[in-house]
């Protein structure tokens, strides 16, 4: 499988080049029905897609925070519900495994002359997926608070709970620190970035059997459990959207944060006072000792439904093409990481750029690491309350995910 490692993303944000724009859609018939997360490089890339609108061709887009729970149900219909599913490292893996997805070698040979090879997301020989963007969960830190405070910018996640309680000892503010900790994919993720800054291994080699109940996943959860004892008490119902709110509004010091969020968070709009001038990104922290950045490394694109007429699949991967060729730069720059010709890198990128060069390593693309994420982020929030030891979460989520993972046939 080509997934985009850290030494290529590290090269990707190194280097700028130039790439021809598209001289137009040129589509003449066709239906382009489009499925993605709800955030704001993605609103930029459907709606350059719905360009392509007109003489016989329609666009539409559902963007949804529940993208992920909609996408395999949605393209399993005949004809599935949508066209297009934006995508990301872990999201394509079920689409992958049901058959849903649809190979896109004759279409990238035929329309993707403005596509560079480092965007073509290829298993077994094919292109499944176009990858027109990078991202990483980093640190947001408020400079004008830590300085308030007499603190140094932290640089591992001991620093961060060091932070943390010395400004609420400061007086400055009583839940310094958020994450996206709601319970789901998104507590989930937050163990994967914190047991893999451990130099965790989430499965027994060779093996899909799971292998987080131990010193490295205890730790990994002590962590987590010490960063939202910093937070609201509400910490589990904290999506992307809602951190980001606590950002703008001010009531946040340190934050863990996604890449993609930099660019809305420094534009200012809706922030209050002195937040924007004061917010700086960096690299994701070390933790535990280590020398690697606690985060994973991500790719977002997009896929071709398999259960769409030729006609539709034509049109959609014309428009999404379209809509991620190098004049979306020209207004979007600042937006993402884009994978694309001519990105200029920004400071809304630094913290996605300084984790992978620090060594975050990409998200875990086996079939089964879906199953065991979400058996995390379903398990592991008795512990955070204090309702049950670490130990205990750990073999909870185990024997959730072993449960899984027999039924879908990847253990015996």
């Amino acid at each position: 499988m080509n997934i985009l490692s850290k030494t290529a993303l590290a090269t990707v944000l190194a280097t700028l080049g130039a790439g021809a724009a598209s001289a137009g859609c040129g589509i003449d018939a066709g239906s382009v029905r489009i499925l993605g997360n709800d955030f704001g490089a993605i609103h930029s890339v459907a709606d350059r897609a719905a360009d392509c609108a007109g003489d016989g061709v329609t666009v539409e887009a559902n963007l949804s925070a529940e993208h992920r729970d909609i996408q395999v149900a949605a393209l399993t219909a005949d004809p599935a519900q949508y066209t297009v599913a934006m995508v990301a490292n872990s999201s394509i893996v079920p689409l992958l495994n049901t058959d849903l997805v649809r190979p896109l070698d004759d279409l990238v040979a035929e329309y993707g002359q403005s596509l560079n090879p480092r965007q073509l997301i290829k298993v077994g020989g094919k292109t499944v997926a176009v990858a027109f963007m990078a991202n990483a969960q980093h640190l947001f830190y408020r400079k004008d608070l830590l300085d308030q405070a007499g603190i140094a910018v932290p640089t591992t996640y001991e620093d961060v709970i060091a932070a943390g309680k010395a400004l609420q000892d400061a007086g400055i503010m009583a839940h310094p620190y958020a994450a996206n900790t709601q319970v789901g994919w998104n507590l989930g993720e937050e163990f994967v970035n914190m047991y893999l800054g451990y130099g965790g291994q989430f499965f027994e080699p060779g093996s899909a059997a799971p292998a987080i109940n131990n010193d490295k996943g205890v730790a990994a959860l002590e962590t987590l459990k010490s960063l939202t004892d910093l937070s609201n008490p509400d910490f589990l119902t904290f999506d992307s959207n809602a951190t980001q709110a606590l950002w703008d509004s001010g009531n946040l010091a340190l934050a863990t944060l996604w890449g993609s969020r930099g660019a809305g968070i420094l534009d200012a709009e809706g922030a209050a006072p002195d937040v924007v001038e004061n917010t700086v990104l960096s690299g994701a922290p070390t933790v535990g000792g280590g020398d690697i950045a606690a985060t994973t490394l991500w790719w977002d694109g997009f896929v071709i439904a398999k259960n769409v007429s030729d006609e539709d699949a034509r049109a959609s991967f014309i428009a999404m093409v379209h809509a991620i060729d190098p004049d979306l730069l020209k207004d979007h720059n600042d937006e993402a990481v884009w994978l694309i010709d001519g990105y200029q890198p920004t400071p809304a990128a630094a913290g996605t750029a300084e984790s992978a060069q620090s060594g975050a390593k990409p998200y875990p693309m086996v079939p089964y690491m879906g199953l065991l994420h979400s058996a995390l982020g379903n398990e592991i929030a008795d512990y955070l309350q204090g309702k049950e030891t670490a130990e205990q979460a750990l073999a909870d989520a185990e024997a959730s995910y072993i449960t899984a993972a027999k039924e879908q046939g990847f253990l015996n």
